[in-house]
C-alpha cells in the first residue's frame, strides 16, 4: 500500500486529489492538510509520497521542503503548482524535491506519479522538464555544449554506469533499471549512486538532465543500454 499525504491550502483540490487517490486500491491517503500541519503530519503518518504546494501562507512549500530534509528517511517529494517558475524548479529541486506536477493533471497522470515517486522514481510534467532542460545547464548560445568540466565527468564513467544514466534519463526507476539491465536491486541502487557521485550531483533529476544534455551535444552519441555490458 503506498500512503501519500497531499499537502496544499486549497481545501477543495486537496479533496479532489484525495477521492482520485483513494479510488486505487492499492494508494491510501491519511490525512490531507496545509502548511501549518505538514511536519507534525507527516512525522505522524511516515507516507510513502508527500505532493506538496510550494506557494502557501503561513508555512510555504520550501518551509516543509527543509523540514523533511531533517528526516532520517524521508518521503519522496513532488511539487504540486499551476505554473512553473525556473528559479521554483531550481531551488526546489536543490531542496530535495523529485519532481514537479500541474495541479491541472489528468487524474491517470496523478495516479501514474504517485506510483513512479513510490517506487523510487521521478516525475517531471513536460512543461517542467523543457525548463528543467533548457534552464539547469544554462540556455542561450552555445547552450547544447557540455560545460568541460561536467565532460571529464561523463567520461569517466563506466560503461554500465552510462547506460544506467541513460535509462535514468527516461525516467525508469531502479526496479525498472534492474529488469533492463538483469540487475539487482542493490546492484542499480549502487549504480545510481556513483553515478550521482561521479558527477557531482544531488538527485536523479539533475542526472537526466545531464543525460539530456549530453545526448544533445555536438559529437555526443551512446549506445543503447543492453544486458550484459559489465
Amino acid at each position: 500500500m503506498v500512503r501519500v499525504m497531499i499537502v496544499d491550502d486549497e481545501v477543495l483540490l486537496r479533496s479532489c486529489m484525495q477521492r482520485i487517490l483513494e479510488s486505487e486500491p492499492d494508494i491510501d491517503v491519511p490525512v490531507a492538510c496545509d502548511g501549518p500541519a505538514a511536519l507534525e503530519a507527516i512525522e505522524a503518518h511516515r507516507p510513502d509520497v508527500v505532493l506538496l504546494d510550494l506557494r502557501m501562507p503561513e508555512v510555504d512549500g520550501f518551509a516543509v521542503l527543509a523540514g523533511l530534509g531533517a528526516l532520517a528517511d524521508p518521503p519522496a517529494v513532488a511539487i504540486l503548482t499551476t505554473f512553473l517558475a525556473d528559479e521554483d524548479i531550481a531551488a526546489a529541486l536543490g531542496s530535495g524535491a523529485r519532481g514537479f506536477l500541474l495541479k491541472d493533471a489528468t487524474p491517470q497522470e496523478l495516479v501514474h506519479a504517485v506510483r513512479v515517486l513510490a517506487s523510487g522514481g521521478t516525475v517531471l510534467s513536460p512543461q517542467a522538464a523543457r525548463i528543467v532542460v533548457d534552464g539547469y545547464l544554462g540556455s542561450g548560445p552555445g547552450h547544447n555544449e557540455l560545460d568541460p568540466r561536467l565532460e571529464t565527468r561523463l567520461d569517466s564513467l563506466t560503461e554500465r554506469e552510462h547506460q544506467v544514466l541513460d535509462l535514468l534519463a527516461e525516467g525508469l526507476t531502479n526496479a525498472d533499471i534492474g529488469r533492463r539491465l538483469l540487475l539487482s536491486a542493490s546492484t542499480t541502487k549502487e549504480y545510481v549512486s556513483a553515478i550521482l557521485a561521479k558527477l557531482g550531483l544531488a538527485n536523479r533529476v539533475q542526472a537526466a538532465v545531464v543525460a539530456h544534455r549530453a545526448a544533445s551535444a555536438p559529437g555526443q552519441s551512446r549506445p543503447p543500454a543492453l544486458a550484459g555490458t559489465r
